[in-house]
């Protein structure tokens, strides 16, 4: 089936279904039968995540999104915002798995799921795309750094799905533990969450004689497009539709140019149209005879002011809620950087009490700020009063990648 039959089809079915996305397509005037070619989808607005948090939080639990009964789903997940999202039967297995493919990954791997498995959809999703390979699944999740080490070498484990950051770590664990690099068994690897700068993939591929493969990939969407050793650009899954777009007027930039990364999934049980990640990225090379490009340049930044840290996005809005409930602080910010491989995120904080017991208030804040945004805090920092600009930031990103 063409990429233009996919799109009606998905369309006409996510009208009749979802009421949230027949709003949005009525308010625009715009019907089903508008909608025929990929040259017409800007006729839809792009919708944004916190649209659909709002629009969870006026009509509970899923907004209008869910496109069929709620009694035929088999997992929820919830994404920060919060964000509610279903899944039926076997859509687990429905992802692109070329980025697997591309590193060699299928029958016989075993393969260490690193990503989370409670929540967000990232592990339950991503071990069904690695059994969609042939390979077998060993649902580590993250930390617990040294059992990790024994169980690899013990199962003899062939292949990784995690951040970059998180394996070099296992690797530098072994090593401590007195097993020579020539000893370690995985040799495939799908990174994701993160930056794979030049200097981990030569650390993992020429050091270690891995083969791997970094995708771009969010908990709503999956897998996006992923690269290949020696490609510059990264190639999109098949999927879904994925548009390079202005960030203002939603209409489509030209190749080359970075714009809004908003894509259009199949998905008949959740239906997103032209949901915009916040992501920026560029087309590369020339589309095909339906007009549709194969390539990105990979991630280029954010369009708003949420960051990615640790896989997960830090959102000014969430953080600022949890610390306005404290009458004792003002204005904050928070400071992203990353030594030693590994992202640390200190919340500096105007303290307007001086008689505040800094050490209690200081736990405090970072609970809630950590539950808030499902994201461990690792330093708070108590300020003077105005000494952080209001109109400044909320979160900054001092990281370096290289």
């Amino acid at each position: 089936m063409s990429l233009n039959s996919r799109l009606r089809r998905a369309i006409v079915h996510g009208y009749k279904n979802a009421p949230a996305l027949r709003q949005i397509m009525d308010n625009a005037g715009v019907t089903p039968a508008d909608i025929q070619t990929l040259a017409d989808l800007p006729r839809i607005p792009v919708t944004t995540k916190d649209q659909i948090a709002q629009t969870q939080q006026q009509d509970p639990p899923f907004g209008g999104w869910l496109a069929v009964p709620k009694e035929s789903l088999t997992r929820i997940f919830i994404s920060p915002g919060p964000i509610f999202e279903g899944e039926a039967e076997g859509e687990s297995e429905e992802w692109d798995i070329g980025a697997f493919k591309a590193i060699g990954m299928g029958s016989g791997d075993i393969v260490f799921n690193t990503f989370s498995y409670h929540l967000v959809p990232a592990g339950i999703l991503l071990d069904g795309a690695i059994r969609a390979t042939g390979a077998t699944v060993v649902p580590t999740g993250p930390g617990n750094t040294e059992y990790q080490v024994q169980i690899m070498m013990a199962l003899g484990a062939t292949g990784y799905v995690g951040a970059p950051s998180f394996l070099k770590i296992i690797f530098e664990k072994a090593k401590e533990m007195g097993i020579p690099g020539q000893d370690i068994p995985m040799k495939k690897a799908f990174f994701s969450a993160e930056p794979y700068p030049p200097s981990l993939r030569a650390f993992f591929e020429q050091d270690h004689g891995m083969i791997t493969t970094s995708a771009y990939a969010t908990a709503e969407l999956g897998i996006i497009a992923y690269d290949r050793t020696g490609e510059s650009a990264m190639r999109l899954a098949t999927n879904m539709i994925v548009e390079i777009v202005d960030p203002g007027s939603g209409q489509p930039v030209p190749p080359g140019e970075p714009g809004h990364v908003v894509v259009t999934t199949f998905n008949e049980t959740y239906p997103l149209v032209r949901l915009g990640t916040g992501d920026l990225s560029a087309y590369i090379g020339e589309p095909d005879d339906e007009g549709y490009y194969q390539y990105i340049k990979g991630w280029m930044g954010r369009v708003g002011d949420a960051v990615k840290v640790r896989g997960m996005f830090l959102h000014p809005l969430q953080m600022k809620a949890a610390i306005g409930k404290f009458e004792a602080l003002g204005n904050s910010q928070a400071i992203v950087t990353r030594p030693e491989t590994r992202d640390n995120v200190e919340l500096r904080i105007e303290l307007k009490d001086a008689s505040a017991d800094k050490d209690a208030l200081g736990q405090e804040v970072k609970a809630a700020v950590s539950q808030a945004c499902r994201l461990k805090i690792d330093v708070v920092t108590f300020v003077e009063t105005d000494s952080i600009d209001a109109s400044a930031r909320a979160v900054v990103d001092e990281r370096t990648w290289e």
